[in-house]
């Protein structure tokens, strides 16, 4: 069976997504489409706007075969450790090809970039350290030196959906994988990534604008799938923001002395005291993030840091997990999906689970801590993460 991989959050899966896979299987022809998702915390360090079980059911609605979570320590990475995760698990499910959505580019042009950056990737590194622009975001500063190295470079690294599909590409590259994949970049339709309102040139709209649309209490329908909406709206009250958990971060960055926090995975360069002497005075997460955000320190950066201190992550134990092959954790499937982990089964070489029990729950220690910590947002209305779930079946 010929599989076809899919980097998602589905934060929620919308038209675009679903657009995404209507052109894998008209041009691909793949038998199934697998999805690595990301669970309840997510790249740019925020907790996802609906739990991980109401997105598996949206994407498997939506067109998805097989979902598969994106366990937590990568998936609130930057670019390359979060596409490190991802292809660590699509490794074990032998994958024929890999689309993104980008902002421009072949994939021509992506692998020859990737070959190139992988090929100096230790020049490049050097010439970082030394960057005149030392204090601009990193993707700035890495694409200045690029610029200077590589003249004719093919691609832009700045713009969000370049930078994590050409992280893709990087990380085959680097893997010199003896099965060919082939890559699938789709250029974005019509919304940018983070565009904040809706579009009403069509129905389809950013992630970014539907949440904010639907916080505002408007018309979301348009936008999602029409059989994937029915699972958002079934979780309506679910719904949360980095504002749900302010008092829980308050919590820690109060209780905590700076020698503890720093202890904290990336918290680094006198951090901990910027935090602990703006959080009192914040009466909200935006003015906290108004205070402490820097040209250098961006608000996603920061946001993975308070995501990394929300839940406690050791930076030794983090960095351990972040050089060991995770556990394929099946979140749900089709019929199609189904059979073809039945046919994968014997081939994976790590744990694969389905259920999580006292026996394979050490496998999943970040991931179900990070559940239990999710459930505090709205814990009336969000229901266990791990312990008592089984994988979603949807014919």
């Amino acid at each position: 069976m010929k599989a076809c991989g899919i980097v998602a959050e589905y934060n929620p899966f919308h038209n675009g997504h679903a657009y995404q896979i209507e052109q894998i299987r008209k041009k691909l022809q793949p038998d199934v489409v697998i999805a690595v998702m990301s669970g309840n915390f997510l790249q740019r360090g925020e907790p996802a706007f609906v739990d991980k079980w109401t997105r598996t059911q949206m994407a498997l609605a939506g067109g998805v075969d097989l979902v598969v979570e994106l366990p937590v320590q990568f998936s609130t990475q930057a670019a390359d450790y979060f596409a490190k995760g991802a292809l660590e698990v699509f490794s074990q499910l032998e994958l024929d090809a890999l689309s993104f959505g980008v902002e421009e580019g072949s994939a021509a042009d992506f692998l020859k970039g990737a070959q190139w950056l992988v090929a100096h990737e230790k020049e490049v590194a050097a010439a970082v350290k030394q960057s005149a622009a030392f204090n601009a975001p990193y993707a700035q500063q890495v694409e200045e030196v690029i610029t200077k190295l590589a003249p004719h470079f093919p691609l832009h690294l700045t713009t969000p959906n370049n930078q994590l599909g050409f992280a893709y590409v990087k990380e085959i590259v680097r893997r010199s994988l003896d099965k060919q994949i082939e890559i699938f970049p789709l250029p974005r339709k019509s919304a940018a990534y983070h565009e904040q309102e809706l579009s009403e040139q069509g129905n389809i709209a950013s992630a970014t604008a539907i949440r904010r649309a639907a916080f505002q209490g408007k018309d979301i329908r348009p936008y999602i799938p029409t059989a994937s909406y029915p699972y958002l709206e079934a979780a309506q009250e679910q719904l949360v923001t980095w504002t749900d958990y302010f008092p829980y971060l308050q919590y820690q960055l109060t209780v905590q002395s700076e020698k503890n926090l720093r202890h904290i995975y990336q918290m680094n360069e006198g951090l901990e005291q910027r935090l602990k002497a703006n959080i009192q005075t914040s009466a909200s997460f935006a003015e906290f993030m108004q205070k402490i955000k820097t040209k250098r320190y961006t608000q996603t950066s920061l946001q993975r840091l308070l995501t990394y201190t929300l839940l406690q992550w050791p930076r030794r134990e983090i960095k351990q997990a972040l050089t060991e092959t995770p556990a394929v954790r099946v979140l749900g499937f089709t019929q199609k999906g189904q059979e073809y982990l039945s046919q994968q089964k014997k081939k994976i070489k790590t744990k694969l689970i389905t259920n999580v029990n006292q026996k394979n729950a050490e496998d999943l220690t970040f991931d179900i801590a990070a559940g239990e910590i999710y459930r505090l947002g709205k814990r009336s209305f969000i229901s266990k993460q791990d312990f008592t779930r089984k994988p979603i079946k949807i014919d």
